[in-house]
């Protein structure tokens, strides 16, 4: 499989944009970051014609797949009504009631145009609500790109410290560091309990499942015992359903794991690929942006033809159609590619739900950033690179994404290549 024509357009590229790439994470990717000439259904077709059974998904927003008929004829009726308003529409009010009656946390929502950005807002509530300064966020947790949190997301062990009292370490040069986060271990009450006991505490933020970094479920009785401690030391429990929000149920990852936080990030396949975010939560801290003591503004926010394609994205999750698909197909996918990793002798273990799960090999049972990392990621990504040049794409650090239109020639199809690939050796 050649990628010649990527390359060239990646060089030539690069001439007018920085990196060739809009975005970090999508350098450093083999053979280079490829250049795509469409997308349709599960498919995408790079410029030297290459096709790919895709399990990326545009890093999980496309839950309905690249061209759903609902979302893009919403999307292009919007566009003869109005694009940007810098005002209201009644479809974002349409969305925000479809939210509150899906998400088990949504009280009350405000749409944002990134889960970076919402995470900001998140924080500033959580501060004036409890009239408290710092922020708990665990190690290999991502919670967006902006200075103050873009901390001990993939930290060199070496230089981490305590691995129950870690460093604060940066993502990134020319990052100005922030003296209110506290970085901590995740799945371990008896640490976080410590912290809050300072009464210093605004707010705890996660990802209730830890899928920017292995796949790691929370422990048995541990989101209930921090909601638990996060009450009674008054302050403000955050999760990050970027990822997990419309993936691993229509209500997110706290519908299934029955633990309510107080307030929630949402984006990614909350609008098919259009760029929507939210913040949701309960109406006591949401009036707090309600009443103006908390800024919270943005000229794309609600955009008019995003927020089409969010209220029907909404509509067609809400009908558990998609589900129902995604469970036959990602369920059948998860137990065939654990049966031909078992059968070519590879250690493994697949951990999550039918839309979102990760692979990793080698290594079983991680709680928490640093046990994930004894997983052999290098083999992994030698594992992707040899699915890619047979069609199909995945990523290289574990996590795949399921949309409802993977059907079973396209799952066939991508166990015969995992097979031809295991069998070269890898």
């Amino acid at each position: 499989m050649l990628f010649e024509q990527s390359h060239l357009q990646v060089t030539e590229g690069s001439a007018y944009v920085a990196g060739g790439v809009n975005s970090g994470y999508r350098t450093g990717s083999k053979p280079h970051p490829l250049v795509f000439d469409s997308a349709h259904g599960c498919e995408l077709i790079d410029v030297d014609g290459n096709k790919y059974i895709d399990y990326v998904l545009a890093m999980g927003p496309m839950i309905l797949g690249h061209s759903p008929k609902e979302v893009i004829d919403a999307a292009k009726k919007q566009l003869d009504i109005s694009i940007l308003v810098a005002g209201q529409t009644v479809i974002e009010y349409e969305a925000a009631k479809l939210l509150t009656q899906m998400v088990p946390s949504a009280q009350k929502v405000r749409f944002a145009s990134s889960g970076s950005e919402a995470v900001q807002v998140a924080f500033r509530v959580a501060r004036a609500a409890t009239n408290r300064w710092k922020i708990i966020k665990f190690e290999g947790h991502y919670h967006g790109w902006f200075d103050n949190v873009l901390v001990s997301v993939s930290p060199d062990v070496s230089l981490a410290g305590d691995a129950l009292n870690p460093n604060v370490l940066p993502g990134t040069q020319g990052q100005e560091m922030s003296e209110n986060i506290v970085v901590l271990p995740w799945n371990n009450v008896e640490v976080l309990e410590e912290q809050l006991k300072s009464g210093k505490i605004a707010g705890i933020i996660m990802e209730p499942i830890m899928f920017n970094t292995s796949g790691v479920l929370p422990s048995p009785g541990y989101l209930e015992r921090v909601r638990e401690l996060a009450t009674k030391y008054g302050t403000v429990l955050i999760f990050d359903e970027v990822i997990t929000g419309f993936r691993v149920s229509d209500g997110g990852a706290q519908k299934v794991l029955g633990v309510t936080p107080d307030l929630t990030i949402l984006g990614k396949a909350l609008a098919n690929g259009f760029a929507v975010a939210a913040i949701v939560g309960n109406e006591e801290l949401m009036n707090f942006i309600s009443t103006g003591k908390v800024m919270h503004a943005g000229t794309y926010n609600s955009q008019s033809v995003s927020m089409a394609a969010t209220l029907a994205t909404l509509k067609i999750l809400k009908s558990q159609v998609p589900y129902e698909a995604i469970d036959d197909s990602g369920g059948y996918l998860m137990k065939e590619l654990s049966k031909e990793f078992a059968s070519s002798g590879i250690e493994h273990e697949l951990v999550g739900y039918p839309g979102v799960f990760n692979v990793r090999f080698d290594s079983k049972g991680p709680t928490e950033y640093r046990s994930a990392l004894k997983a052999n990621r290098e083999r992994y990504a030698n594992f992707a690179f040899a699915l890619l040049q047979k069609g199909v794409r995945i990523l290289p650090r574990g996590t795949w994404f399921l949309s409802s239109v993977h059907s079973t020639p396209d799952l066939d199809k991508t166990l015969s290549a995992v097979r031809d690939v295991l069998k070269s050796g890898i």
